[in-house]
């Protein structure tokens, strides 16, 4: 089993900042894969980046050279920094976790985190 807890979220302009924390319990992160992903009102959950155990990294189109996913091993924590947030970037963000080396799809990860609310103003 693996716990996942986001924090992070919050109100932001567009063009601001933010970085979403992801504290897991349960197993060390640096050998299983990670992810995140975000749900929009009204619209379906969405892959927004992943990490694998030896620091793969992958992005959606998207989002590609705004947000960076990284991890503490010391902390046991994931991590998005996102830059030059947009409004279409609102959503609930959810940190994931897959027993495995890999994952990108949704139907892939086997433990989710509660999420936690990004909002970006014009």
């Amino acid at each position: 089993q693996v716990q996942l807890v986001e924090s992070g979220g919050g109100l932001v302009q567009a063009g601001g900042s933010l970085r979403l924390s992801c504290a897991a319990s349960g197993r060390t992160i640096s050998t299983i894969a990670m992810g995140w992903f975000r749900q929009a009102p009204g619209k379906e959950r969405e892959f927004v980046a992943a990490l694998s155990w030896s620091a793969r990294e992958d992005y959606a189109d998207a989002v590609k050279g705004r947000f960076t996913i990284s991890r503490d091993d010391a902390k046991n924590t994931l991590y998005l920094q996102m830059n030059n947030l947009k409004p279409e970037d609102t959503a609930d963000y959810y940190c994931a976790a897959r027993d495995g080396l890999w994952a990108i799809r949704s139907s892939d990860f086997e433990f989710w985190g509660q999420g936690t609310q990004v909002t970006v103003s014009s």
